[in-house]
């Protein structure tokens, strides 16, 4: 291993995640943290910890060169950037790269080719891939309106710089387009500094579903597996599980095939998870978009193949081949995550930071608790709500839900609000129980939600 010391960039559970990988490697890790964050897991778990700068995440855990100086003093030899923050950021691949550190992640025109969600359906429509139906770039609301009658109601406004749900506006009818074309430019150039839109079909009964896939330098490229991310809020991912119901053998097998032929085609090197949408009516699936980093919900695929996700990043990016083929995969068993969030679902899912004043998650075979939290903690209010991720396994899916409903019911916290009481109602629905819902189902249950308003 010539990674002797990683950065790690980040904060959170996932901070705590590539520690353990790096300890578990035998590799020296060095947190990077806010000042909000002096006291956190991270900054105690790892072996040295730098302070990059105030709470604010502009002035610190998005700032690369704050995050390269930070390497550069610690003398590390490469930067985790977790997910989330600079994770899919070229320009910080390309600093390590200048600095003579190795970026634990794809190389920049990896990034750069996924980043611009036109650029990526043009390029994986010449793979010979399926793509939703939409248009180009959208130039005016004119043009707009022309586009939407080829394509046809209902549809989508979309940020072709976007991410994290931002940027993306329904319309069912055309009295709507003015507004959503608006709305959507002016939250696309808000959250991304580009306001360039497309359209794109939308479609209702629909499955999000995406591949695991795995590069190297060489060419040589696995997929471990798919993931069902339905269940989401306001684009946002709560529940995911693996492997995905209920597809059937053959469009399961397509879809694994098509990621693994993406990351391919595109000389993808580290980890990258394909995203698809699957219509459930035309049991077709499209391409939707691809996330170059490692995903929240990565424990699921860990859960039943017994791999480390993460270990696997850090030796390609050390230059290591991949040490599995294709016929080294092996699935076993079914999983669930739960995101807990330090939110109020009672009122509409507002934030609740502050002290934690008990920590008891549960424990027992099959169950993973991902966290950085501990009573005692505080909560900070300027940064992603998310407290842990609870997965477990079971021999079916009945027995991971099951195990799953357990798991919910005996995890206490206290001092804030979480989202376990809502993720416990959810479980319980007998549309998520036989596994027929799709990406609407969920907000469509805030209103059946008890005390929920």
């Amino acid at each position: 291993m010539n990674i002797a010391r990683v950065l790690v960039a980040n904060r959170g559970e996932i901070a705590i995640r590539v520690i353990k990988a790096c300890r578990a490697l035998g590799i020296e890790s060095v947190a990077a943290f806010s000042q909000a964050d002096r006291e956190s897991l991270p900054a105690r778990m790892a072996d040295r910890a730098v302070c990059i700068g105030p709470a604010r995440s502009a002035e610190s855990y998005l700032k690369i060169e704050s995050i390269i100086s930070a390497a550069l003093g610690t003398r590390s030899d490469a930067i985790h950037p977790g997910y989330g923050f600079l994770a899919e950021d070229p320009e910080l691949a390309e600093a390590c790269a200048k600095h003579g550190l190795k970026f634990i992640g794809p190389r920049p025109e990896n990034i750069r080719q996924m980043g611009n969600k036109l650029f990526a359906r043009a390029v994986v429509g010449e793979y010979g891939i399926p793509v939703v139906p939409g248009s180009k770039k959208v130039k005016n609301l004119r043009e707009a309106c022309g586009l939407a009658e080829e394509i046809g109601f209902p549809l989508l406004f979309k940020a072709a710089a976007g991410g994290g749900g931002r940027g993306i506006k329904i319309v069912t009818e055309p009295n709507d387009l003015r507004q959503a074309f608006e709305t959507a430019a002016a939250e696309a150039r808000a959250a991304f500094g580009d306001g360039t839109l497309y359209l794109e079909r939308y479609i209702p009964n629909a499955r999000h579903i995406e591949v695991q896939v795995l590069g190297d330098r060489s060419g040589n490229v696995v997929h471990i597996g798919e993931r069902d991310c339905s269940l989401q809020r306001r684009y946002q991912k709560v529940v995911e599980e693996a492997p995905a119901p209920p597809l059937s053998e053959a469009l399961r097998e397509k879809i694994r095939q098509a990621g693994a032929t993406i990351a391919r085609e595109m000389g993808y090197e580290n980890a990258g998870t394909v995203e698809f949408i699957v219509d459930q009516d035309q049991q077709q699936f499209y391409f939707l978009e691809m996330n170059t980093r490692i995903q929240v919900e990565h424990p699921v695929t860990e859960m039943i193949t017994g791999l480390d996700l993460v270990e696997q990043q850090i030796r390609i990016a050390d230059g290591q081949p991949l040490s599995i083929s294709q016929s080294d995969v092996r699935f076993t068993g079914h999983a669930i995550e739960c995101r807990i969030t330090a939110e109020s679902a009672n009122h509409g899912f507002r934030p609740c930071p502050g002290p934690i004043t008990a920590w008891d998650p549960p424990v027992g075979p099959d169950i993973r608790v991902d966290t950085h939290c501990f009573a005692g903690y505080v909560v900070p209010p300027f940064y992603d709500s998310l407290l842990a991720k609870l997965i477990t396994r079971g021999e079916d899916r009945r027995e991971a839900a099951e195990r799953m409903q357990n798991a919910l019911a005996s995890f206490a916290v206290g001092g804030v609000d979480t989202t376990i009481p809502f993720l416990r109602f959810l479980l319980a629905q007998p549309d998520y129980i036989a596994g027929t819902v799709n990406t609407r189902w969920l907000e469509a249950q805030l209103r059946h939600f008890p005390l929920c308003g």
